[in-house]
């Protein structure tokens, strides 16, 4: 209830029963406003100023059903106690369906007054907790709102993050291979060619993120598959024109999805340069779930184990893997029953807890 003296309109055509309701509620903290008729006091509704309204059913012209019906229309109309001296119980559930908070019968001496008092406090009362509820619930879907605001904003900041840092590195890239192309030694172009294939590993996955429609996760199979169309672009002659990709299409997150990407890069180029010393021949890159463990296997069919050996080698393909597979909490294993080299990477699909990492040679 409110902190001043709250407002009642009775309305009723009742002239010495409105008198004896205005006594008997001033009384108890009420000031009471009397209307003869539905229509006056439906002006008086307009006018403002009512926190409750107790209304008589039977009346000249509009009766109380009908004024009810209407009072329901005013926006934010107060609560209305449906008065009436029958005993047709009709009448009060007609009136309560209609939006009457409460119902009660009257007489003619006005005992029913103290009755009126209690109807219309608990009226009041009820309003105000629905008012309550209704801001409360209106709260909650402003900060709901807000909150989807904000995380559209972040989602698009993400994106645009994306955007531009797989630009840059690719802009990296490129010049990484405009440098390759002109150079005149040998080492110094392959290992241009190496760290631009490390740069665009890296940048793919930011652009998978920017295309992508969830930015927590990236599909390994379309991210391998762009990634190696990006080698075979780079790549010199038809060094890469049988490099296969075999994936299942298999989400994990964004960081580790870069892990994977460098490593499948350093063996496919490792491949490239030492498998097969006459040409060209076939790559194979296979991506698979077995149960909670995900394996990326990189196969040739060169010379096998001579690669090993290759006085070319510098060390650094077999240490960026063996930092990869730890970040991945992985195991990188060299498959012997294989004819030519075949490097097998299995790794937990979910981050297990810290353990120990394995990795054989890789050039």
């Amino acid at each position: 209830m409110t902190m001043s003296a709250p407002t009642l309109l009775y309305i009723d055509d009742d002239g010495a029963l409105a008198r004896l309701v205005e006594r008997g509620l001033t009384r108890r903290g009420f000031n009471v406003v009397h209307a003869a008729s539905g229509e006056d006091g439906l002006r008086r509704l307009r006018e403002g100023g009512i926190d409750v309204v107790a209304l008589d059913q039977y009346m000249p012209g509009l009766d109380g059903l009908e004024t009810l019906e209407q009072i329901m229309a005013i926006p934010d109309a107060p609560p209305v106690v449906f008065v009436t001296a029958s005993q047709d119980s009709s009448i009060a559930v007609t009136a309560l369906k209609a939006g009457a908070a409460d119902y009660l019968v009257k007489d003619l001496q006005g005992e029913f007054v103290p009755l009126l008092h209690v109807a219309a406090e608990g009226a009041l009362r009820q309003a105000e907790l629905q008012k309550a509820r209704e801001e409360a619930e209106a709260e909650v879907h402003a900060s709901r709102d807000r909150y989807a605001a904000l995380a559209a904003e972040r989602e698009l900041l993400l994106r645009e993050v994306n955007h531009r840092v797989g630009n840059s590195l690719q802009i990296i890239a490129s010049l990484l291979h405009l440098q390759a192309s002109s150079a005149a030694q040998e080492e110094v172009k392959a290992a241009l060619t190496n760290a631009m294939g490390r740069v665009a590993a890296v940048a793919q996955v930011h652009r998978r993120l920017y295309t992508s429609q969830d930015l927590k996760s990236v599909n390994l199979q379309q991210y391998l598959d762009a990634l190696i169309e990006d080698l075979r672009r780079s790549a010199e002659g038809n060094r890469m024109s049988r490099l296969t990709l075999q994936a299942e299409p298999i989400e994990i997150d964004p960081d580790r999805a870069v892990a994977i990407g460098i490593i499948a890069n350093e063996l496919v180029m490792n491949a490239v340069k030492y498998a097969y010393p006459d040409g060209a021949g076939p790559i194979h890159v296979e991506l698979a779930a077995r149960s909670d463990d995900l394996v990326l296997s990189i196969a040739d069919e060169g010379v096998g184990d001579k690669a090993r050996a290759d006085p070319r080698s510098t060390g650094m393909g077999q240490r960026i893997v063996a930092a990869m597979a730890s970040k991945l909490d992985g195991c990188v294993e060299r498959d012997l029953a294989h004819a030519g080299t075949r490097i097998v990477l299995r790794f937990r699909r979910v981050v297990a807890p810290a353990g120990g990492t394995s990795v054989a040679a890789a050039s």
